[in-house]
């Protein structure tokens, strides 16, 4: 059985920060990068679906074999996809594509994979649809974890993202799944509210069983049940922002799976991106032990409160 199977395609991006900017493209991508977090943590078992061009797909799988992930990934499109971050001294950023792989269907998906405790969802550019979302609660037991960034996103003819949300269709995806985490900006594009704790109250609504908002450098918000956590940030200097949401993701799962309270493994969640940003790349450390002591260090800056009519 694997323990975390992520499902979205994998990315090479080129990324500038105020302090770095790669050298050529890097690894990346919301469920790649959650996979490799939630490995580097002391997930067991974790595989790895989606779509890649030729150009990169020898690269990808030494990639995946020098971090223990087991892949099954088709290299039949035109490209692989990926991004041109460029971020602002705020921390802002834009996006620029680089290249679009195909979207993953339901042939795909090996029924090995199948056999999982928890389901990744991370698009990064539309790739998973409705119809294959419908197909693994149909198909598996494990839980599922939606982090929508790649269903908010569309490009337009100078191929710069932007952002946009069908809420009829997002809100039939969201009851098929567990867990829904975007961050600020997107679900704000998602519920049209921009204060984070109304935009978690009305994901609520709309169909998630447990929202979390994700505030960057002001740590997330998660609702379980009728009691809204706020959950501190770990302060430290940023290097690149880039995975941060994707890292929270996948040691959330890994924390929870453990038999974490979902509270507790916000906390580890934050700890872990905190690690993150301070680094560039797919080779990121994360030591247990350095994520456990943040996540320490942050408990008391907890605050919980009963959100009325919940």
């Amino acid at each position: 059985m694997f323990d975390i199977v992520g499902i979205g395609n994998p990315v090479y991006d080129t990324i500038v920060t105020p302090l770095y900017r790669t050298d050529g493209r890097v690894l990346s991508g919301c469920s790649t990068n959650a996979c490799l977090a939630a490995k580097k943590l002391g997930a067991d078992r974790v595989g790895l679906v989606g779509c890649i061009g030729q150009d990169y797909a020898a690269r990808f799988q030494d990639d995946m074999k020098k971090y223990g992930i087991e892949a099954s990934v088709d290299a039949s499109s035109r490209e692989t996809g990926g991004f041109h971050l460029i971020y602002d001294s705020r921390g802002d950023r834009t996006l620029d594509v680089l290249g679009i792989a195909n979207k993953i269907s339901i042939k795909n998906i090996p029924d090995e994979f199948l056999n999982s405790r928890f389901f990744l969802i991370g698009p990064i550019m539309g790739e998973v649809d409705l119809e294959l979302i419908s197909f693994l609660r149909s198909s598996a037991s494990g839980k599922i974890f939606l982090d929508p960034q790649g269903l908010v996103r569309l490009f337009g003819p100078d191929k710069r993202v932007v952002h946009q949300c069908d809420e009829d269709e997002f809100s039939k995806i969201v009851e098929l799944v567990d867990f829904v985490k975007p961050n600020e900006y997107e679900s704000e594009t998602i519920t049209g509210e921009k204060d984070p704790s109304v935009a978690l109250r009305r994901l609520r609504e709309i169909g998630a069983t447990v929202p979390i908002v994700t505030l960057a450098e002001r740590g997330s918000l998660l609702l379980d049940g009728d009691v809204l956590h706020r959950i501190p940030a770990f302060t430290t200097r940023a290097i690149d922002p880039t995975g941060a949401g994707d890292v929270y993701a996948g040691s959330f799962l890994t924390e929870f799976m453990r038999g974490g309270r979902l509270v507790d493994a916000a906390l580890y969640s934050s700890a872990a991106a905190s690690l993150m940003v301070e680094q560039v790349g797919p080779e990121f450390k994360m030591p247990r032990t350095v994520v456990e002591e943040r996540r320490e260090f942050i408990r008391s800056r907890l605050t919980s409160e009963k959100v009325v009519g919940m």
